[in-house]
């Protein structure tokens, strides 16, 4: 792979990760509570706190895989 192509990869991630990040800012504004969802972990104590989004990494796992399967559909015919 040539230079060209490298800085076409990594444009066209940075321009993923910006939709990706707008989606997630609109999600907040609309009131989705990301990683407040029924079924993430919240831990406290006294002296310690620990806080895992379960429900939010499984709906987040589930949103991405439907998203990259439509786009391998769309590429590859």
């Amino acid at each position: 792979m040539d230079v060209a192509g490298v800085g076409k990869w990594i444009v066209l991630t940075g321009l993923v990760m910006v939709v990706i990040g707008s989606a997630i800012w609109l999600a907040g504004r609309t009131g989705l509570p990301l990683g407040r969802l029924p079924g993430d972990l919240n831990i406290q104590r006294e002296r310690f706190s620990f806080h895992f989004p379960v429900a939010t990494c499984i709906l987040a796992s589930i949103a991405l895989t439907l998203l990259i399967n439509l786009l391998l559909r769309m590429f590859h015919k």
